[in-house]
């Protein structure tokens, strides 16, 4: 099942440092996959199918959790059959509508 996530992962134990380094080594992991995704300023879409994103972001907690005590996480998802391109898609639907 084709699957869209929006999610968050960041390490909260981190004080008085930016997180932007660690908020890169997941955009590296999801680089890698090879799922198309886009990076946004409060969080990052990815899809494909669901065991597919669903490593991803195992893999991102796995390289987060090698030095943190504590990661925040949060994942929304839209889960639909027979659907491709589905982030790009949902974008032009809106865009199109606009006045």
């Amino acid at each position: 099942m084709n699957t869209i996530i929006d999610f968050t992962i960041f390490p909260t134990d981190k004080n008085g440092q930016s997180l932007s380094p660690y908020v890169a080594r997941v955009i590296n992991i999801i680089e890698k996959s090879g799922l198309p995704y886009e990076l946004g300023p409060m969080g990052t879409c990815i899809e494909g199918e669901w065991r597919e994103v669903m490593d991803v972001v195992d893999a991102c907690y796995r390289e987060l959790e090698k030095d943190s005590d504590r990661i925040y996480l949060t994942i929304k998802a839209d889960c639909k059959q027979n659907r491709k391109n589905g982030m790009a898609d949902k974008v032009r639907s809106v865009q199109e509508k606009l006045d």
